[in-house]
């Protein structure tokens, strides 16, 4: 049942960002809960959405992902007015990897924004089990939670422990937070990113003493990295990793691309190398992020770009996403 409309933030087709004027969810699914969204984190999916870049979408689609917002009516032991983090991963719970506590790699899995339309609106449907109470949190933070949640999970997934020696290539949103948790978790941070201007910012703004722009210069005085995570989104740079990884170490892919990766199966076998797919966030990681943020351990202020509306960011988007070396995260609000 709909009733009154509202602004959806829409990617038409690649290249084309509009503000559609639809009706609005009035009464949602039995199991869903209506949330007024707050904020909106804009994301390098985003940006490849409307690139035409991502493997998995169909146009047009109402983007947003990252998201916070605040219970609109007492429903389903939610309280209105309740600030919350969006899990934006929809998942079956019944296929293989959701019997095994793996629904962030769900085989029906559906992602706001990416295969079913997201939450750049004022008001969204979510299932009851997807909201996370964002308490000691503000709605900007809470709409940070799930980019950072990748990173950690990534982390995680690694298993990234006191001394060893990482590698994040790719200095975007998604790296600098795989980098952020994998120093919380002891690791010893190298970036690494083609980008000169970029890398200077990621090093001086987070504190990252050590940064390269080559994979020759990274590799210069080392004999490889026991953890090397790639965020960069690009085919040429996951292969050219595969070098950096040390002798018994373990190379995660992060970002995603369409392409087809090879690398040598020699070198592979040689270096009893473990390769590993990074995919989404589990709910022990959005504890992990909102932890971190209440701890004071994620400088929230730093990541933050710019906070923008939806009417600047129908002017801007395609701006933003042709030059994004300042960028870390550009925040859409849609209220308080």
């Amino acid at each position: 049942m709909t009733s009154q409309t509202a602004p959806f933030g829409v990617v038409a087709e690649p290249g084309k960002f509009v503000v559609q004027t639809r009706p609005k969810v009035d009464t949602p699914p039995d199991g869903w809960v209506l949330i007024d969204i707050c904020a909106v984190g804009l994301c390098g999916t985003d940006y490849h959405i409307f690139e035409g870049k991502h493997p998995f979408l169909d146009y047009p689609r109402v983007i947003g992902h990252e998201l916070s917002g605040r219970v609109a009516r007492d429903s389903l032991g939610w309280k209105a007015g309740e600030l919350v983090v969006i899990n934006p991963y929809l998942t079956c719970g019944t296929c293989r990897s959701c019997r095994r506590g793996k629904p962030n790699c769900c085989s029906n899995i559906e992602v706001l924004g990416v295969h079913r339309d997201g939450g750049l609106t004022p008001q969204l449907a979510v299932p009851a089990g997807n909201l996370i109470a964002a308490e000691g949190l503000t709605p900007h933070q809470a709409a940070m939670v799930e980019f950072l949640a990748i990173g950690a999970h990534a982390v995680k997934r690694s298993m990234i422990n006191e001394g060893d020696e990482v590698l994040v290539t790719g200095v975007g949103p998604i790296g600098i937070g795989a980098a952020l948790f994998a120093r919380l978790n002891g690791g010893q941070v190298t970036l690494l990113d083609l980008d000169r201007a970029r890398l200077e910012m990621a090093q001086k703004t987070f504190g990252f003493d050590r940064g390269f722009d080559s994979i020759e210069a990274t590799l210069r005085d080392t004999d490889g990295f026991d953890v090397v995570l790639d965020a960069t989104g690009h085919q040429a740079a996951i292969e050219s990793g595969f070098v950096a990884v040390a002798h018994g170490g373990t190379y995660t892919l992060v970002s995603v691309v369409k392409d087809t990766i090879s690398f040598s199966d020699p070198e592979f076998h040689k270096r009893e190398m473990s390769l590993l797919g990074s995919r989404n966030a589990l709910r022990e990681d959005f504890d992990w992020v909102m932890a971190a943020i209440r701890n004071k351990d994620i400088d929230t202020d730093a990541l933050c770009s710019d906070v923008i509306s939806l009417e600047q960011l129908s002017e801007r988007f395609s701006a933003l996403a042709s030059d994004r070396t300042e960028l870390i995260k550009v925040i859409v609000q849609l209220q308080g």
